[in-house]
C-alpha cells in the first residue's frame, strides 16, 4: 500500500491525548506501520520524555526525534517527529492524573494554532479523558465543543461543530450527542435537524468529494412512529426538517425506521445517515467496523479526525492496543485536507 499524500502539503498535527491511555501506544504503532498503512506525514505534540518512556515500555524500536512543525515532514521517514509541549507530562499508563490536564489542553490548542498558521494541514486528536480534565477545571463538554471554541478564537464565529462517524461502509451523524435519552425529544428541533443536515451535505461535497450526496434521515421512535401511533416527533419535527432540506436542493429522505436502515442493501442507497440520538448513530457504525471507524468533526474551518475509541486505561502500556482506527484517522485527515485545499474558497 502506498500513500497518496501530497508532498507539498504540511504534515498533520497529532495530539497526545490523555497520556495515561492508549494514545501514545497507538501513535508509536501508527508510525511503525506508516509504510504498510500508507500513513501521511504527521508530528506528535507530546511530552518528549513521555513518548520515549512509552516506546521503551512497549519494547518498540521507534526512533523519536524532537523537531519543529516546519521540519517534521523531513524527519518523518526516519523517526517519529515530536514537537515537545511546555507543560510537564507525569502520568503512567492506566493512572490518569489531573496534573497532566495543562499538557493535554496545550496539545489541542497548539494543534489548532499550527493548522490555522499553515504549519499543519489538519488536526488529528488522540482520545482524552474528560473526567480527568474536569477535575482540573476544564469547563467544556468535550473535545468537539472545545475545538469549536478554539475555532471561534482564531477564525471568528460562531462555529458549530458536528460529529460524524465515518467507516468504510457507513457514515452516521447524531443530531443530539451527549444528551440523556429521556431529554432527546425536548432537545430535538426542526431547525437543529435542518442546520445539521445542510452542514453534512455541504461537507460531503467539499471534503468528501461526493457531488450529489444522498442523506437518509432516521426516525426517533420505533418504526419511525408508525403513522403517529408510537409517537408524533416524526410528523411534528423530523418531516418538516426533511422538507426544508429538500427545498434547499438537498437529496434527503425519511423519516426512516432505524431498524431497517443499516443492513447492506439499505446502506447502498445513501451517503450518510442523520440519526436522532447518540447510540442510534454509533452502535451500527461501530458494530460494522469498530477498528476502522473514524470520528470526523464537520463544521470547523479546519479538518479534524480522531479514533472512534476511548482511552482504554486497562490496556495502556501493555501492547494490546490496536492502531487501525488511528491510522485510518490519519489517512482520512490527509485526504480531507487535500480536498479542502482544492475546494473553492
Amino acid at each position: 500500500m502506498t500513500t497518496t499524500f501530497d508532498a507539498a502539503m504540511p504534515p498533520l498535527a497529532l495530539t497526545m491525548g490523555e497520556p495515561a491511555g492508549v494514545g501514545l501506544d497507538i501513535t508509536l504503532m501508527a508510525w511503525a506501520a506508516r509504510r504498510q498503512r500508507a500513513v501521511p506525514p504527521f508530528y506528535l505534540l507530546a511530552g518528549f520524555d513521555a513518548i520515549r518512556r512509552r516506546a521503551d515500555r512497549l519494547g518498540l524500536d521507534v526512533p523519536v526525534r524532537e523537531t519543529r512543525p516546519e521540519d517534521a515532514a523531513m524527519v518523518f521517514n526516519e523517526a517519529l517527529p515530536v514537537v515537545p509541549l511546555e507543560a510537564p507530562v507525569k502520568a503512567e499508563p492506566g493512572a490518569p492524573d489531573p496534573a497532566d490536564a495543562p499538557a493535554v489542553i496545550e496539545g489541542i490548542e497548539r494543534a489548532v494554532k499550527d493548522c490555522r498558521a499553515g504549519l499543519a494541514s489538519a488536526v488529528v486528536t488522540n482520545p482524552i479523558h474528560k473526567k480527568t480534565l474536569y477535575d482540573a477545571g476544564f469547563i467544556h463538554p468535550g473535545h468537539t465543543e472545545f475545538l469549536g471554541v478554539l475555532a471561534d478564537i482564531w477564525d471568528g464565529g460562531p462555529w458549530s461543530p458536528v460529529m460524524m462517524l465515518a467507516g468504510p461502509e457507513l457514515r452516521t451523524v447524531p443530531i443530539t450527542v451527549h444528551v440523556p435519552l429521556a431529554r432527546v425529544p425536548e432537545v430535538l428541533t426542526t431547525k437543529l435537524i435542518t442546520d445539521i443536515g445542510e452542514k453534512v451535505a455541504n461537507e460531503l461535497i467539499r471534503r468528501f468529494s461526493i457531488a450529489a450526496p444522498r442523506i437518509a434521515v432516521a426516525g426517533l421512535n420505533p418504526h419511525a412512529g408508525e403513522s403517529g401511533s408510537i409517537g408524533t416527533e416524526e410528523a411534528d419535527i423530523i418531516a418538516p426538517a426533511i422538507a426544508n432540506l429538500i427545498r434547499k436542493r438537498i437529496n434527503a429522505v425519511g423519516p426512516l425506521s432505524a431498524d431497517t436502515l443499516f443492513h447492506p442493501e439499505a446502506r447502498r442507497s445513501y451517503d450518510a445517515v442523520l440519526a436522532m440520538y447518540h447510540d442510534q448513530a454509533l452502535i451500527p457504525v461501530k458494530t460494522i467496523a469498530f477498528d476502522e471507524t473514524v470520528n470526523v468533526t464537520l463544521g470547523l474551518p479546519f479538518v479534524r479526525t480522531s479514533p472512534d475509541h476511548g482511552t482504554a486505561f486497562d490496556i495502556a502500556g501493555t501492547g494490546k492496543a490496536r492502531a487501525l482506527s488511528l491510522t485510518r484517522s490519519l489517512r482520512l485527515a490527509g485526504r480531507l485536507a487535500r480536498a479542502d485545499a482544492r475546494a473553492p474558497a
